[in-house]
């Protein structure tokens, strides 16, 4: 059943996006482990992990569509969610480096030894498992979206305040997660990661695995957003973006259409950052800083926000150009970022995808409004004269 109701969610242009995800979680690690260093269509390592990046921060940008695209609420907190999920996939790598850290301390992280921590704290607890990682990586940043749209929605904060406060939270949290006494790393955050499942994390093997696996997350995730927002729930989502005082009087309970897209999106949010751990081999509280939040808006915004498919094109555009763009210029590229936001606020309100598509759009109407062939060769008028 909820096989045939994904199946049904997919248009065109969702199947083809999906289809090219996966090609690309089989193509890439097949031509980085089955190709040497001299074949034309060998993919280095540090490549397939750099996109790997980007395709965490594709599903970023997507949970944030999600919310700001079809319910209208432009989160500038998301980052805390990406960061959240980070943290708990970071806990199940410390705990599993165990002895062979610098101090040897079988059960203590390293920066807990250094701290002169004695004893492992509760909320560790767990973390040397798999499955309670994976369930943290949905729970935590779950819970907090809950509980805070619960207050959110239900109190009726809409538009810039509703922006402002995700974003005192986020701050907040960062400020939070800087503190050696919270457990979590303090300033440095964790790092020297080993092993992933038993594997050893830096094995050109397991990077592969590491890529497949967002790639293949990220096109379940577009998946599942696009049945979200095709259903008779999506309808109403639209609604509440466009007219919620309107879909409010129809009867509709707006506050928990908003909750739950918003923990669904949370949610996205922290598998995006439990993958882009792994492969980057570090988590610390830089991750809430606010202005990353600001970049997942612009990915969104760039690519075509309300597209599903565009804050993925947004968010993997904007990042290879930050990674050229800093390597060329690295003082200027916040001007460049602003300066693309701007522009793109201006000459391109609807995004990359968004434009492309109303163009489209556009000259379909005007290849339907012209007459039949018939009709230009003088057909008709001579029918309608013989009559």
């Amino acid at each position: 059943m909820i096989t045939a109701f994904l199946l049904r969610s997919l248009d065109r242009r969702i199947s083809i996006a999906v289809a090219l995800l996966l090609v690309v979680a089989i193509l890439v690690p097949v031509l980085n482990l089955a190709t040497g260093p001299t074949h034309p269509l060998h993919v280095p390592t540090y490549i397939m992990a750099l996109f790997g990046k980007y395709l965490t921060y594709a599903l970023l940008a997507l949970a944030l569509d999600l919310v700001w695209g079809f319910c209208g609420i432009l989160s500038l907190g998301h980052g805390a969610f990406f960061a959240l999920g980070g943290y708990a996939m970071g806990m199940y790598l410390m705990r599993q480096i165990g002895s062979r850290g610098v101090y040897g301390n079988p059960i203590l992280p390293d920066f807990m030894v250094f701290l002169n921590w004695k004893d492992l704290p509760w909320f560790w607890y767990g973390f040397d498992q798999f499955w309670f990682a994976a369930l943290m990586v949905l729970a935590v940043p779950g819970l907090l979206a809950f509980v805070f749209g619960w207050f959110a929605f239900r109190s009726r904060v809409n538009g810039v305040y509703l922006s402002i406060i995700t974003q005192a939270m986020t701050y907040a949290l960062l400020l939070a997660f800087f503190r050696n006494d919270m457990g979590f790393g303090g300033n440095n955050g964790m790092t020297d990661f080993k092993d992933i499942l038993g594997f050893n994390i830096q094995a050109d093997g397991t990077r592969a695995s590491l890529f497949a696996a967002t790639a293949i997350f990220l096109a379940l995730s577009l998946t599942i957003a696009s049945a979200i927002v095709r259903s008779k729930f999506g309808k109403v989502l639209v609604g509440v973006r466009d007219a919620e005082s309107r879909t409010r009087f129809l009867g509709y309970r707006v506050e928990h259409f908003k909750l739950f897209t918003f923990v669904v999106s949370a949610m996205m949010a922290g598998i995006a950052g439990a993958l882009y751990v792994p492969q980057v081999g570090i988590i610390n509280p830089g991750e809430f800083a606010p202005a990353n939040s600001i970049e997942v808006v612009i990915w969104t915004a760039v690519g075509g926000r309300g597209t599903l498919i565009g804050p993925i094109i947004g968010a993997i555009l904007v990042n290879g150009g930050k990674t050229i763009f800093t390597g060329l210029f690295p003082e200027f590229w916040l001007f460049a970022l602003g300066g693309l936001f701007v522009a793109v606020t201006l000459f391109l309100p609807k995004g990359v995808v968004g434009t492309i598509s109303h163009y489209l759009g556009k000259r379909k109407a005007v290849s339907d409004s012209v007459p039949p062939a018939a009709e230009e060769d003088g057909i008709e008028p001579k029918i309608q004269a013989a009559e």
